[in-house]
């Protein structure tokens, strides 16, 4: 055996070696010194970027889409009478006290509805008599109408001086007979208390 044999390398033979980047020395950043991201972390910054409107165009339907959602907020508000998207005049312990004791009621107004179509129906009948008795029927229900008004405001009133001894008067009686007026069904914010319901005695 010839000495030299022992220092010789195979041709195939080849070495591992290990290359050292400024990510695997440090392990916590790479290129400019910034941390890398981690995969979740760009996924959320990929759709970030995707929904960014970028035209004017897009721009455009994002404000469009935005103000229809927050009219969908303010529709439910109003129906459910969350005061967060209630008008002023709407807003408070006391003209939420005032919707609930209208609508606890039972209005001659809500009666007009199909007491103007029999009016209406005897009118056009082409019977004089059936006309005249129309007339009074219409006649008699406003002057019903009028008197329940008129009752609305002094119990009200009363119940408003017991309840909310501090509070100021002005304004609750219009309040209360406007919604009054208008049909149950077409009251915002809607009603939150059924027919002949029995109040809270405390309102915050």
């Amino acid at each position: 055996m010839r000495p030299t044999a022992l220092f010789r390398r195979d041709k195939n033979e080849t070495t591992d070696t290990v290359v050292e980047t400024p990510s695997s020395a440090t392990g916590a950043t790479v290129g400019k010194g910034r941390p890398t991201p981690t995969r979740k972390e760009a996924e959320a910054l990929r759709k970030a970027k995707a929904k960014t409107p970028r035209t004017r165009k897009e721009q455009a339907a994002a404000q469009r889409a935005a103000r229809s959602t927050r009219s969908q907020e303010i529709r439910h508000g109003m129906k459910t009478g969350d005061e967060r998207y209630l008008p002023p005049r709407d807003k408070g312990p006391v003209r939420r006290f005032i919707r609930d004791y209208v609508d606890t009621r039972l209005s001659f107004v809500e009666l007009m509805l199909p007491l103007l179509i029999v009016t209406l129906i005897l009118g056009y009948s082409g019977n004089p008599r059936l006309a005249s008795i129309g007339n009074l029927v219409l006649l008699g229900t406003l002057v019903l109408v009028v008197l329940d008004m008129l009752f609305l405001r002094m119990r009200l009133r009363r119940e408003l001086k017991r309840r909310f001894p501090d509070a100021p008067l002005k304004g609750t009686t219009y309040y209360a007979i406007s919604r009054s007026l208008q049909m149950k069904f077409m009251r915002l914010p809607k009603a939150q208390v059924k027919l002949g319901q029995t109040l809270p005695e405390t309102y915050r």
